[in-house]
């Protein structure tokens, strides 16, 4: 590959710096120093190194960038202005990026977001960043996906310093080598600049080196301001077996003499402060580098891959008792006795011999989330991230970018551990399936670190949220109460673009629904009718709940139950279902609360009528040896609803 001169590098730099500090002056916000740090590795790559078309930056085999140091967006951002390339949400939007655009930096109606964003029209990258340390997890996420359609893309990937001390980068450095994904190439900048003060001799560029050459990676370091240095560490892409990695020595704010300092994180130049630090970078670049050679224009993208896709809506599924028999899970039919787990399982497995993107994530507890079985079946999509959970949400992200349909698992208490990681995805608009297994208090004899029951009360926040059309939530959850729910429901969450979430449970429970039962975004079943009052739950609590209505009709008491399966849920058909049954109305989940209970309550307070109390766990968990004993503990018996029953009647007396 023939790479400019480094007069010519240096000039280019030139030019685009002061396009990264013009821009963030009249922002009044940005980053300017880490922008400038990073400076002439984004001209070595996007000039001449990534083969890809900036007019084209959804075409399939183009080599990817990731930005992991996500605040350090407007060097890449000038750099594509300068090409020409391409913005817009989709193709049908797209038009090209101009210089005078740039002026529109952090804006309201701009592409340009403060760190890096495809949802908000920027389609060079291709998942959100700028919470720290996920970058690198993304471009093994993007690299797989490159591996299964046969693609030569290349995933490159900027990482700050600082952001390696988040234990992220090494679960995604020991994932990456393990993988064997040559395709990656990480780019490491080294500044020695946090944003309080210097980093830790830990992330020192010596020390970064020597722990990923411990990783497995082959490992270059070289001044990062250097052009010819950058040029040489890049011949080295895909001439070994490990993964590369170039550890560039760089200065936060470089070509600018005011920020090459202690305290210029994340600050701006003044109008005042703006000639100076112009004049001081071209004092850097043009004066000491004259010429008039120019930089080229990127290489064009190598064909190659075979990406094969189907459309879920128009596959055709086998029945529930079909599904378990391919499973291996037919004779579980006889015993009448059924998880949810395993009915998550069956459906797994169908959808991956239906439909070539479906691929899986676990996080080594594949015996217990059930996704073994979708292992045995296909293999070759399966991948097993070990007990690194935010590495595999955010590899899922990549895989997503990359046109697959990722279902992430692990028990919801461990998938707790990547929330950031799972709310960078509903940032990215990421079409991601997680599935948590072994929630609410029903693990019982292990004790509540196994429990999940945080899960709820953050996803539902996040179903909240409306998604770009306005109408749409921007993420969904499912919480099925038998396997044939949850056989139906992964169905639903494959044919639903966007972020789901499932929870199962551990518990083998009797079937409640038939072959024909239908389920529906934002819906919910009426299994009992009853006219004092509505008992609405969802998951295990059903199961517990029925029990509790067995015990209210010996009272005479005629509650409803109501299995709300799906949140965000159906507002005004919920709360014409509650007026039918009293306008009172106990929800009843096995986690802590603002989950269910405060979804339902915020139903009736929008009617404006009725009365909603929330039952949820009333004590910390702890073993048990019994599930029933784990509810008793925590307040959830049938009993103990029963009991909250009747004081909300008595009450209304």
């Amino acid at each position: 590959m023939a790479f400019a001169s480094a007069a010519a590098v240096h000039r280019k730099v030139g030019q685009l710096g002061e396009h990264v500090l013009r821009m963030t002056t009249r922002a009044g916000a940005g980053h300017p120093s880490s922008a400038m740090g990073i400076a002439h590795l984004a001209v070595r790559l996007m000039y001449e190194q990534m083969r890809y078309d900036p007019a084209s930056p959804w075409h399939p085999s183009a080599d990817r960038l990731v930005l992991s140091e996500g605040h350090a967006v407007p060097i890449i951002y000038a750099a594509y202005a300068d090409l020409g390339g391409t913005v817009g949400k989709s193709a049908s939007d797209a038009r090209p990026l101009t210089v005078s655009d740039l002026d529109t930096l952090r804006a309201r109606s701009s592409p340009l977001d403060g760190h890096p964003n495809p949802a908000e029209g920027f389609p060079f990258f291709d998942a959100a960043t700028g919470s720290l340390g996920q970058g690198l997890s993304v471009a093994a996420g993007l690299a797989l996906g490159a591996r299964l359609d046969g693609s030569p893309r290349r995933v490159y990937c900027l990482v700050g310093d600082g952001e390696s001390r988040e234990g992220q980068i090494w679960e995604a450095a020991d994932f990456i080598a393990e993988q064997r994904l040559t395709g990656v190439i990480a780019l490491i900048s080294a500044n020695g600049q946090g944003q309080a003060g210097p980093v830790s001799v830990q992330q020192s560029a010596e020390r970064l080196a020597a722990k990923l050459a411990a990783f497995g990676w082959n490992v270059v370091t070289i001044d990062g301001h250097d052009p010819d240095a950058i040029a040489s560490a890049l011949e080295f892409v895909g001439q070994h077996k490990q993964p590369l990695a170039i550890v560039a020595r760089t200065v936060k704010g470089w070509g600018v003499e005011t920020f090459q300092g202690a305290n210029w994180h994340g600050k701006p130049l003044s109008e005042a402060e703006l000639p100076a630090a112009l004049a001081s970078l071209r004092k850097q670049t043009h004066e000491a580098h004259p010429g008039t050679e120019q930089v080229g224009r990127p290489p064009a993208p190598i064909a190659g891959g075979n990406s094969r896709r189907g459309d879920p809506r128009e596959v055709s599924w086998p029945s529930f008792r079909d599904a378990l028999e391919s499973a291996g899970m037919g004779g579980l039919l006889k015993k009448g006795l059924i998880g949810t787990r395993r009915g998550y399982g069956a459906a797994l497995k169908v959808a991956g011999d239906l439909l070539p993107q479906v691929v899986v994530l676990d996080g080594d507890v594949s015996n217990s989330t059930i996704s073994e079985v979708f292992a045995r079946a296909h293999p070759e999509r399966f991948f097993e991230c070990k007990i690194a959970e935010q590495n595999m949400v955010s590899v899922g992200v990549g895989l997503s970018a990359a046109g697959f349909v990722p279902f992430v698992n692990s028990f919801a208490k461990f998938i707790a551990r990547a929330y950031d990681q799972v709310e960078m995805a509903a940032i990215s608009r990421a079409n991601l399936k997680l599935v948590g297994s072994h929630s609410g208090v029903t693990p019982c004899s292990d004790g509540p670190s196994q429990m999940g029951l945080l899960d709820v009360a953050y996803f539902r926040s996040l179903t909240t949220v409306r998604g770009d059309d306005r109408v749409s939530p921007i993420g969904w959850l499912f919480h099925p109460a038998d396997a044939l729910a949850a056989y139906k429901l992964t169905q639903m969450m494959l044919s639903t673009h966007g972020l789901c979430y499932m929870r199962t449970h551990r518990p083998e429970v009797p079937l409640l629904y038939k072959d024909d039962a239908t389920f529906e975004l934002g819906g919910f079943t009426i299994l009992s009718p009853g006219d004092d009052l509505a008992i609405v739950t969802a998951g295990y609590m059903v199961h517990a709940c029925r029990q509790a209505i067995e015990l209210l009709a010996r009272q005479n008491v005629r509650a409803a139950l109501i299995d709300a399966y799906c949140l965000p849920i159906d507002g005004e058909r919920l709360a014409d279902a509650l007026a039918r049954s009293g306008g009172r109305a106990l929800v009843v989940e096995d986690n802590f609360g603002g989950g269910l209970g405060a979804a339902v309550a915020e139903v009736a307070a929008r009617r404006g009528t009725g009365q909603v109390h929330a039952l949820h766990c009333q004590r910390m968990p702890k073993s048990t040896l019994t599930p029933e004993d784990e509810l008793d503990y925590v307040g959830l018996s049938p009993g103990h609803v029963a009991d909250h029953a009747m004081s909300m009647l008595r009450a209304a007396r």
